[in-house]
């Protein structure tokens, strides 16, 4: 789920920030333009932990004055596979299934994979209740999941999960509720 990349990256720098911070402008322009991104090849960027090289700038031919730096760092992301387990928090409950978050990640897990002792109840809160009503799964519920698809696209990876499998499903109540 998270691993550890050596990543490269081309930063464009006003010239206004030519001078003796130039490496720490482009180590603070590389940390708001990364942190919290989604590639659809590596997953979403964690954090930004060192800058390995920054290259020799080139002043770009397009009369802006701006220069690209190429700059080569190390970072944390968080990328998932298809059968891994994750615990996550449900964020929206509906008819058709639920929403949960793992992270940086968006799970749904629809009815069909959520264990047949379970039944939607639309009074009050929509949940999917058990049936012996000792357990139900609505916003801020916490549950064990396990991923059986996942789309890929450019700005986010979106996850399809299961809850029919042993030692997957409810895992706790949200504590601030």
């Amino acid at each position: 789920m998270f691993y550890y990349l050596t990543l490269h990256k081309s930063i464009d720098i006003h010239p206004k920030h030519f001078g003796p911070k130039l490496r720490e402008v482009i180590r603070e322009k590389l940390i708001a333009e990364t942190e919290g991104t989604c590639t659809g090849k590596y997953g979403y960027v964690v954090a930004v932990t060192k800058v390995d090289d920054i290259g020799r700038g080139r002043i770009r031919q397009d009369q802006s004055g701006f220069a690209t730096f190429g700059v080569t760092y190390g970072c944390i992301v968080c990328r998932p596979y298809k059968h891994e387990v994750l615990d996550a928090v449900v964020t929206s409950v509906n008819k058709m299934g639920f929403f949960a978050q793992a992270g940086p990640l968006q799970l749904f897990v629809t009815q069909h994979l959520i264990p047949e002792e379970f039944e939607f109840d639309a009074s009050g809160d929509n949940s999917w209740t058990s049936m012996d009503q000792t357990t139900d799964i609505k916003a801020g519920t916490h549950v064990r999941v396990r991923i059986v698809g996942i789309k890929y696209d450019p700005t986010e990876v979106f996850c399809i999960a299961t809850m029919k499998d042993d030692y997957l499903g409810v895992i706790g109540k949200d504590l601030a509720a």
